[in-house]
């Protein structure tokens, strides 16, 4: 039982610091994530981070606390889930409520505007990072290539709402697995056919 809420606060903990150290939404938090979750603990894989990251991007919510409820469901289950999300929400949570009553006189004060303008740049640039990382790691071929760069047209400069890009990929994704199936099936069936052949054709032989 001790050790069962140890590995509670220690997930708790874990999440309160991701939440707590980052900023510019849930994309800046994969840096963090990947020091605490798997160098340094080693809970997850980056290819179970980068699909987490995608299905929180597709799946409605704040992709943070989508990510925190995957992790910790799969450390610990559901009661994992509920945890992981309470450790990334509270720092937002708490911050929120103290700073409340100030952020509308923020535009009285030029150094929390500059202040804020410093924030952004460096958001911008863990954002930067993120998208280095992640396209390394996700295209892996032409055709990856062709579809990330078809989805920012798209988006970009045609204004295609997001939600229509990730419905597409979903469908195209599907279609190429079931192909892909069908095609490694279809070759080994042709192998045996062959076989078949060549071995009636050596029995002709040797009969004659």
């Amino acid at each position: 039982m001790k050790n069962k809420l140890r590995q509670f606060l220690e997930l708790y903990l874990a999440f309160l610091k991701i939440g707590a150290f980052t900023f510019g939404g849930g994309l800046a938090m994969m840096p963090i994530m990947q020091r605490e979750l798997i160098e340094k603990r080693g809970w997850i894989t980056e290819e179970e981070l980068i699909d987490y990251f995608a299905i929180g991007q597709s799946t409605p919510g704040i992709i943070a606390v989508n990510v925190a409820t995957f992790v910790g469901y799969k450390k610990l289950g559901w009661f994992g889930g509920i945890i992981g999300t309470l450790g990334v929400v509270t720092p937002s949570w708490v911050i929120i409520m103290l700073l409340a009553g100030a952020i509308s006189s923020v535009d009285k004060y030029p150094l929390a505007q500059k202040a804020l303008r410093g924030i952004n740049v460096a958001v911008a640039a863990l954002l930067t990072s993120v998208i280095v990382k992640f396209s390394k790691k996700t295209i892996k071929s032409f055709w990856n290539a062709f579809f990330m760069l078809l989805a920012f047209a798209l988006i970009y400069f045609f204004k295609v709402q997001s939600v229509w890009i990730i419905l597409a990929a979903l469908v195209t994704g599907c279609l190429l697995t079931l192909y892909r199936q069908k095609k490694k099936l279809v070759v080994p069936e042709n192998d045996d056919k062959s076989s078949g052949t060549q071995h009636a054709t050596d029995s002709e032989k040797e009969d004659k």
